[in-house]
């Protein structure tokens, strides 16, 4: 299952869902922002790749809709995770695990 992170910038959220995933057997992680300033920016080829999108709040997936306007039937969930914790900190780590997991294979 090929799993896409989304927040904004891609620096905090999306790249911890992204390491802290890539090693469940059968998933395979990207992540992306949707933020012009993003460390990876959001793209068709990202979202072509995904299963599966998992967003950070609900504006991200609106941003997603209005600028990719032909998704299909494409999965996408909001996690609804705020922009407060750093890189793998780790109360942002148990958020992560308790909102994705029950997606997962």
């Amino acid at each position: 299952m090929n799993v896409l992170f989304v927040c904004s910038k891609n620096q905090w959220r999306s790249p911890t869902a992204e390491k802290i995933f890539a090693d469940y057997a059968g998933v395979r992680t990207r992540s992306a922002g949707t933020s012009s300033s993003a460390r990876h920016r959001l793209n068709r080829r990202d979202l072509d790749w995904a299963e599966m999108v998992m967003v950070m709040e609900e504006r991200h997936k609106t941003i997603i809709k209005q600028q990719f306007s032909d998704l299909g039937h494409k999965k996408i969930i909001v996690l609804d995770i705020a922009d407060d914790y750093a890189f793998m900190d780790e109360e942002l780590i148990a958020l992560l695990q308790a909102s994705v997991t029950p997606y997962l294979p």
